[in-house]
């Protein structure tokens, strides 16, 4: 079977680049990914992209970012699933690889949220709901989470600060990430006192929209260059699934469907069970989703995702250690680059080469982005290669 390597990553500090535009931000990334790479030429093109044509007024990335990283005459395109386009453009490349039509692929996220401020914000956001029965009614991303949180606080008795520990674990881990925005722990304390955004959404319980970009260089192991020194990191699984876009159309709107199947097809896919994983990288923008994820890809029992975080059991040191470089939490979220900067954390664990936030012998890591309200998720199951 052919294996799909990560040979090369790269990334941008998440914040707020008022001078920096999207083009330069991809570029950035692209330039350390394929330096990483020891100099693959890529032959695709991959982006992940959220909002570019409702912030940046600039659609039709594939060829911009082509053109602007001196790559012109290969195959660009811009790929789109909210806040999975990350994850989904990192399987294009998966899939474009492993099929032996491409023998290198380039994937990269990038996003710009400070191309425009206020309400016009949350109005592109708003777009990735359904716009003719929730977007038209005013209803806005995190509106959304709080409904879904207020809901879940209700079915399964859980304390006005239970969700504390999904914050306070972010913000650990982030301390020792160069890249993270925001590089300073919380106490469970400062996440009692925080403003209420949506209630019962607080501040802490959401992530922070920034600019960044990431990339990555996929090719197959026999076209690795020689004496290429990082330690191989493949792809073993890979799957995303859909479910309706309108939150109300479920049977069970507190139960992620998505990610359960698309996560059980990448780890049967990579011949691997829950054990194996050392780490998850989940889609935490917002702490209800990040709970709702550890349910439905089995790490607990439904209505008990909240007491994995709440007893510390998703920390470095835990049962399972989640956003282990600060997710989306602490890092920031940088819309359609999130899923890849999942990605470029995952790796940098199984190299080996996370430093403070290492994981002991890592060899598994499971990643998983999230589309709107697990409208659409994305898995990847990456394993150090032997």
């Amino acid at each position: 079977m052919t294996e799909v390597i990560i040979a090369g990553i790269g990334q941008t500090q998440v914040g707020e680049h008022w001078d920096i535009g999207l083009r330069d931000l991809a570029f950035a990334a692209i330039q350390d990914a394929i330096k990483d790479s020891g100099g693959l030429k890529p032959g695709a093109l991959f982006v992940g992209n959220m909002l570019a044509p409702n912030l940046s007024n600039q659609a039709h990335l594939g060829a911009l970012i082509a053109d602007y990283a001196g790559l012109t005459g290969i195959e660009a395109v811009t790929v789109e699933a909210a806040g999975a386009s990350g994850g989904a453009a990192l399987r294009q490349g998966y899939l474009a690889v492993k099929s032996g039509m491409v023998d290198v692929a380039l994937v990269v996220g990038v996003e710009k949220f400070t191309d425009k401020v206020g309400a016009g914000v949350e109005a592109a956001l708003s777009n990735t709901a359904d716009a003719d029965f929730e977007a038209v009614q005013g209803m806005t991303p995190a509106a959304q989470a709080a409904l879904l949180m207020k809901r879940y606080m209700h079915e399964y008795q859980v304390p006005a600060d239970g969700f504390a520990g999904f914050a306070v674990t972010a913000h650990a881990n982030a301390v020792a990430n160069p890249n993270a925005m925001f590089r300073k722990a919380i106490k469970a304390e400062t996440y009692a006192k925080a403003e209420m955004v949506s209630d019962p959404l607080n501040m802490f319980d959401m992530a922070p929209n920034a600019d960044g970009a990431a990339a990555l260089v996929l090719t197959r192991r026999e076209l690795l260059p020689p004496n290429q020194p990082n330690p191989p990191v493949k792809i073993a699984g890979s799957a995303a699934a859909s479910d309706t876009l309108a939150l109300h159309d479920r049977k069970d709107m507190l139960f992620f469907d998505t990610a359960q199947l698309s996560a059980g097809k990448a780890m049967k896919q990579a011949n691997v069970i829950l054990d194996d994983i050392d780490l998850f990288e989940y889609y935490d923008v917002f702490s209800i989703y990040a709970a709702l994820q550890l349910e439905a890809v089995g790490f607990a029992v439904k209505g008990k995702g909240w007491k994995l975080a709440a007893e510390g059991e998703i920390g470095l040191k835990g049962k399972i250690p989640c956003a282990t470089m600060g997710g989306m939490k602490a890092r920031g979220f940088a819309g359609g680059a999130a899923g890849v900067y999942q990605a470029v954390d995952a790796v940098t664990q199984l190299r080996g080469r996370a430093e403070a936030n290492q994981i002991p012998n890592a060899k598994t890591a499971l990643i998983q982005s999230l589309g709107g309200p697990a409208s659409t998720a994305v898995c990847h199951v990456l394993q150090r290669a032997e």
